[in-house]
């Protein structure tokens, strides 16, 4: 059963404040920051509770740990290879490209907010042309 917590209120209001796209370590970091009293278990669990209820999305990373974020809008992710950060962006698919998906698949697509793309950020690249 979910009901409401005033915990879970703290930890969903800590993760909306957070625009880095957080890892479960650093939302607890942030909570024990707003309240010393709620453990790192109570987060952890809570966590996984607002993603099951649609609250949050969890970004599930290739290396390193998974990253959550506030789902405010459908929007879509790039996480840098390098540095493991992840940055938003918005892109709808094309009805050209949904049609070709759908006939391959025999699947509708309803929802074009879960691509993850894995590339190379602008601090990465910079910084790899210094060395």
């Amino acid at each position: 059963m979910n009901n409401y917590s005033k915990q879970r209120e703290i930890i969903l209001n800590v993760i909306k404040d957070m625009h880095t796209h957080p890892t479960a370590e650093e939302i607890y970091e942030k909570v024990h920051d707003v309240d010393e009293k709620i453990s790192k278990s109570t987060v952890y669990r809570n966590i996984n509770i607002l993603v099951d209820n649609g609250k949050i999305r969890k970004i599930s990373m290739p290396f390193g740990s998974d990253r959550y974020d506030y789902f405010h809008k459908i929007h879509n992710h790039i996480v840098c290879e390098k540095c493991g950060k992840v940055f938003d962006f918005n892109f709808e698919i094309p009805k050209e490209l949904r049609e070709v998906i759908n006939s391959q698949l025999h699947n509708k697509i309803t929802l074009t907010d879960n691509i993850k793309i894995n590339g190379i950020c602008n601090d990465c690249m910079e910084s790899s042309k210094i060395k």
